[in-house]
């Protein structure tokens, strides 16, 4: 960090007081396909953002990325940070509450980073570099895992021999930071059976009863599930067996084929982003429109066996980028769903209004935002 900026947050922090007791909170959300960052000023009544962006670079450098956020808040004039929160995507076997990062943490962290390592790379450059940047600042993780941590043992149990699962290979469950920001927004109005789908870069189908995670789409990493960007999602075993024996395939370039090259880049074959790979169908891309097509079903797939675990269905929610913006994704998916009496009006859906089903529905269908800063924001705020 440049003296200019050292010198500008410091006579930031000279001037910062309390104010009725909040908390300002820098919050950093790394992302498979981006670093999401806001600064937020956190009561007990209320939150406010003072400040928010997005890096799109997946590649970018972590170091790089916190100065530019640190020049940005500076040149602001804005407060300065008391605490840092993280999105943490896979808090491991040991880690099942949010909560400070201390070198024990840190270390659980950093042995659970192969369970994600699309995202816990960045994340964990990020808690470093806070910690040099923001010396005795506290810093909290925000664990994507624990809103499925309670989840009963039928929906997280994977079928493995007992030695296995007793070494913490178990169906984790993602996105909960998401699925906790939608069940705040819905409040008292969130009736007993829920499915949320989020829908961006990554995709996760939870069922939830009564506020609590009983089933998700995604296992012991976040590459299952439904289709993704760059992640393949559900894939028959047998296929990783025929690489690995037959292709010559190391782990390495396992890593990369699901990680990086499968989902809705593999099939279209033009990009991982469902806007240019609509624009490409648009123009007679016949793989790009079979990509959406494929993306759709895989989609609508987990929606129906969460269905059946929760015996029925109150509430469908969609969230997250192309689960709030994507009307003929929306369409598409409910479109599947028929058979069990799911109907959007297709006006409400085109104009992207909040409650989007038909009068004929037999279960409701939201959009709903995806406020996962403000969660990790409340977190940071109220860790011990």
């Amino acid at each position: 960090m440049s003296a200019a900026i050292g010198q500008a947050l410091g006579a930031a922090q000279a001037e910062a007081t309390a104010d009725g007791g909040s908390i300002v909170v820098l919050v950093l959300n790394s992302g498979s396909s981006s670093l999401k960052h806001g600064l937020y000023r956190v009561s007990r009544w209320r939150i406010d953002c003072l400040n928010d962006g997005i890096i799109e670079d997946a590649d970018a450098d972590p170091l790089a990325a916190i100065v530019a956020i640190v020049r940005q808040l500076a040149e602001a004039a804005l407060p300065p940070p008391q605490r840092i929160g993280h999105r943490i995507v896979h808090g491991g076997p040991h880690r099942h509450r949010h909560g400070r990062i201390d070198a024990q943490v840190l270390q659980q962290l950093e042995a659970a980073a192969p369970f994600a390592p699309l995202h816990a790379a960045k994340a964990l450059a990020l808690i470093r570099h806070c910690g040099s940047l923001f010396p005795g600042h506290p810093q909290v993780a925000c664990y994507d895992t624990a809103f499925h941590a309670a989840m009963p043992a039928l929906g997280a149990t994977l079928p493995l021999p007992k030695a296995l699962r007793d070494s913490g290979l178990r169906r984790y469950g993602f996105h909960g930071l998401s699925c906790e920001s939608v069940l705040d927004t819905l409040g008292a109005d969130c009736p007993p059976r829920v499915v949320i789908a989020h829908l961006g870069n990554g995709v996760s189908i939870s069922a939830v009863r009564d506020g609590r995670s009983i089933d998700t789409s995604m296992g012991l990493t976040p590459n299952g599930g439904a289709i993704m960007g760059t992640r393949c999602g559900d894939l028959d075993p047998g296929v990783l067996l025929h690489l690995l024996q037959q292709r010559q395939f190391d782990g390495a370039a396992l890593s990369r084929l699901l990680e990086h090259e499968s989902g809705l880049l593999g099939l279209s074959g033009v990009s991982s982003d469902l806007r240019a790979i609509r624009a490409a169908a648009d123009r007679g891309n016949r793989d790009a429109a079979f990509a959406i097509e494929a993306f759709c079903l895989s989609v609508a797939r987990p929606i129906a066996a969460m269905i059946a675990v929760l015996d029925g269905l109150d509430l469908l929610v969609f969230t997250a980028g192309i689960g709030e913006h994507d009307a003929a994704v929306r369409e598409s998916i409910c479109a599947h769903l028929g058979w069990i009496g799911i109907s959007l009006d297709g006006g409400r859906n085109a104009a992207g209004n909040a409650v989007i089903h038909g009068p004929a529905s037999r279960c409701a269908i939201r959009v709903v935002p995806c406020r996962e800063d403000e969660q990790i924001a409340r977190h940071a705020a109220d860790a011990a």
